[in-house]
């Protein structure tokens, strides 16, 4: 059974609000919980809402076999990127309040054309010759559920997977497209700390292959991954930090 429009509304309007205000439920309350992933994007389908701008974009969580161990989920997660929510390059973001604590690096791909809904899966080629740029990112993903480790999948879903601040670079030069992005040496500065170091290869994939697999994901869910919006292929390593 479906869940209801007004209960995917309400779960929606409660997420939302802990969201603006900054607060956190254990878990959902049990009337509103989704029980399975098409119940969750039905409830963060409904954020846009609180948009007053055109969706910026996609991220996709959990993309790594090491990363669904760690939120306990069986598969890649799609989430929404508001424009509000998004960081102009060299732009700042506290941490102050959040949960997760961590800046992901990662890379995010500009679309140049819609990949809508169809039959068959869209393979990495066909969806890189869509790519119109690539940007250096950074997310500060949150949670508004206090124990998102037991969550489970639809509930994260339900929570926009986790979404919160994105800080967008500047495009990279063409030159991108002839690197090996999934050996590419990415390092994090954190004040006078000494730099992390990652690579952008992931147990089982790479930048292009999380792509992908946001494509797939939202594609299944009935949407188009639009043109002009970005999709963040996630590198491997976050950086821990503490609230300023």
């Amino acid at each position: 059974m479906e869940i209801s429009a007004d209960v995917s509304q309400a779960a929606s309007d409660l997420l939302h609000d802990l969201w603006v205000a900054g607060r956190r439920l254990d878990q959902l309350p049990a009337q509103l919980r989704p029980v399975t992933r098409a119940d969750g994007y039905a409830i963060q389908a409904l954020i846009e809402r609180h948009s007053s701008s055109p969706l910026f974009g996609w991220k996709i969580a959990a993309t790594s076999a090491a990363g669904q161990a760690h939120i306990n989920v069986d598969g890649p997660l799609a989430g929404r990127i508001l424009a509000e929510r998004v960081i102009g390059n060299g732009g700042e973001c506290r941490l102050q309040g959040n949960l997760m604590r961590v800046a992901e690096l990662e890379f995010a791909f500009r679309m140049s054309e819609d990949l809508c809904p169809r039959a068959s899966p869209y393979t990495v080629a066909e969806v890189m010759q869509r790519v119109a740029t690539l940007h250096p990112a950074i997310e500060m993903p949150d949670s508004r559920l206090a124990a998102f480790e037991r969550a489970g999948a639809a509930a994260l879903i339900a929570d926009n997977a986790c979404a919160h601040d994105f800080l967008l670079g500047a495009a990279c030069p063409p030159l991108w497209r002839s690197l090996d992005l999934a050996t590419h040496e990415v390092w994090g500065y954190v004040g006078d700390r000494p730099p992390d170091q990652g690579l952008a290869a992931m147990p089982g994939g790479s930048p292009h292959r999380a792509c992908v697999a946001g494509k797939r994901v939202v594609a299944v869910r009935g949407n188009a991954a639009s043109g002009g919006n970005r999709d963040d292929g996630h590198l491997p390593d976050s950086i821990a930090n503490q609230p300023r």
